[in-house]
């Protein structure tokens, strides 16, 4: 499946007992030239709360496990609703640390609660020890120092949607070193668990493009969290009115955030599509 182009192996782990495949054939599946290939693979599995319809979890393409995929709970929800796995709409889902709310539209669009960001250093978590900063309107800016030639320290706004962002205004995104410069901040040592490095063009104050280097998994065609991320910290930075509309290298996204009121963050609502593919079966 795919998310905008942001691809997706989704497994049925209700059916049968995926409970012991390793990291190591996590990243066999994933791998684009001897596996099926992905971004990311997506494991669907019954809930372990009370509140939740199902639970899903997320496996990037070097087979670590992470906490959250706006993309992949689009067409996670689309996989349960075509395989029969349910009727209910909307549903919710749970993940690493929360439950979203996910709703199919009539029109094939997918509408997910992505719940509130998180700013909270310790939470993301994020380092800033050391690090130089900036205001800039309500977004706190950090220089990160990287190891590059002929580079300078990247200034970027930091927060998490479930996982863990950083996210740079660039004046050109398709001439931004999201390459270059996307896995060194990728594995920056402020970031103890890795973060996924966003590059944001805005467009004017509806609109932006945006690239995403995602850890563990290298530049992607979208990523849905990052687009939350990205329109969070350009609202935050005075520069973006919700609602927003991303665009991707691989589709469009619809953001809309409330923003902080009263020192409680509103949640993030993401609206775009998901695309089944193919199905098939594979022995591991």
């Amino acid at each position: 499946m795919h998310g905008a182009g942001n691809d997706f192996i989704v497994l049925n782990g209700i059916d049968q007992d995926l409970s012991e495949i390793t990291r190591e054939q996590w990243q066999a599946l994933a791998h684009r030239q001897f596996g099926i290939g992905a971004d990311q693979i997506l494991l669907v599995e019954k809930a372990t709360r009370p509140d939740a319809d199902f639970r899903y979890r997320i496996f990037n393409a070097d087979g670590g496990e992470v906490e959250q995929c706006g993309n992949g709970s689009r067409c996670f929800v689309r996989f349960v609703l075509d395989q029969g796995l349910s009727s209910k709409n909307p549903l919710r889902v749970e993940v690493a640390h929360t439950v979203l709310t996910l709703k199919s539209h009539p029109d094939g669009q997918v509408e997910v609660d992505m719940g509130a960001p998180i700013f909270d250093h310790n939470l993301i978590p994020f380092n800033a020890n050391g690090l130089a900063s900036m205001q800039e309107f309500h977004e706190m800016l950090y220089a990160l120092p990287i190891d590059l030639p002929a580079t300078h320290d990247s200034l970027v706004g930091v927060l998490s949607m479930g996982n863990p962002h950083a996210v740079q205004v660039v004046g050109d995104v398709d001439s931004a070193p999201v390459l270059e410069e996307g896995s060194a901040i990728e594995r920056h040592p402020a970031f103890p668990n890795k973060v996924n490095v966003g590059y944001l063009q805005v467009l004017n104050r509806n609109e932006i493009k945006l690239r995403v280097y995602e850890r563990g998994a290298g530049e992607t065609l979208a990523c849905g969290t990052g687009a939350c991320a990205g329109v969070v910290s350009g609202i935050r930075r005075g520069l973006l009115d919700s609602p927003v509309k991303v665009h991707t290298r691989g589709g469009d996204l619809q953001i809309v955030w409330g923003g902080v009121i009263d020192e409680v963050a509103h949640p993030v609502i993401m609206t775009g599509p998901a695309t089944t593919v193919f199905e098939g079966e594979t022995e591991i």
